[in-house]
């Protein structure tokens, strides 16, 4: 058997290096002339993400873990896991502990909750886009709105290995705190770039997925994203585009959120 493997694959090797193809040059043109203003990125990749049940929040640099502590606090969320390593979760943990907002900033500091943004539905309605799937009982509700208003949640850091964590990370942990590389405006998408001082887990485990981004870091394709980033000198094992919390259907055509991951996704964008 080996000697008539090796007999074909000859053959096979023979005939390509006797006829070599030149491969066509790519043409990228069609992707390089969709482009947006750039004030047209943000409410583009807003409408798109707010359209599929992602939430949104706005906050500024100087504030932005008083806006989440606060955000999380109102939704009775009682635990966020973040990564103590990287630039973001060291800012998370210095801002955490700041005086409370002040009601007229606060009212203006956040952006759509659930609800709010277009294309979504709120907390009580009886969409059936937004009921639970009996499949997610065992994952427990959501948060209610208000409940535990005014008791900061418990950070907890990711700084032991998964085999440690396990227990806590998929019984008591309700939420995940990741950074982003940016979004993309043709589609509405985030990406995620996984590490690991930022695994994955962060962002695919908790209930509430809550991703960084940075209002200035925004492109209008995932080609022009990878070219200004340069991907094409080192990638991690994967990179993650999210445009909104998990979802999947059973055979009766029933959406139902959160099955395979977060039931919900709250981007907090940063502006300089």
């Amino acid at each position: 058997m080996p000697d008539a493997r090796n007999s074909i694959l000859t053959k096979l090797r023979a005939g390509r290096d006797a006829h070599p193809l030149t491969p066509p040059v790519s043409d990228f043109a069609p992707i390089d002339a969709k482009r947006w203003a750039l004030e047209e990125r943000l409410p583009r990749i807003r409408r798109l993400m707010e359209a599929v049940h992602t939430e949104f929040l706005d906050a500024a640099e100087a504030d932005w873990p008083a806006v989440l502590r606060e955000f999380l606090a109102r939704e009775g969320v009682g635990s966020l896991l973040y990564a103590p390593e990287t630039e973001a979760g060291m800012r998370l943990v210095e801002g955490w502990g700041t005086s409370p907002l002040p009601p007229r900033e606060r009212e203006g500091t956040h952006g759509a909750s659930r609800g709010e943004g277009e294309g979504q539905s709120g907390h009580g309605s009886l969409d059936p886009c937004t009921t639970p799937h009996p499949s997610q009982a065992s994952l427990g509700p959501l948060p209610s709105p208000g409940a535990g208003e005014g008791a900061p949640p418990t950070l907890i850091p990711y700084d032991r290995p998964i085999e440690d964590l396990k227990a806590q990370l998929f019984g008591s942990i309700e939420a995940g705190l990741t950074t982003t590389r940016g979004a993309i405006a043709e589609t509405g998408s985030l990406i995620l770039w996984p590490t690991a001082e930022e695994p994955r887990t962060l962002s695919l485990v908790p209930h509430i997925h809550v991703a960084l981004l940075r209002a200035d870091a925004l492109y209008d394709t995932f080609l022009q994203a990878m070219r200004a980033q340069g991907w094409a000198q080192a990638m991690p094992t994967n990179v993650l585009l999210v445009s909104g919390p998990s979802k999947t259907a059973d055979i009766e055509q029933t959406l139902a959120y959160g099955v395979h991951g977060p039931k919900r996704l709250v981007v907090l964008l940063v502006r300089p």
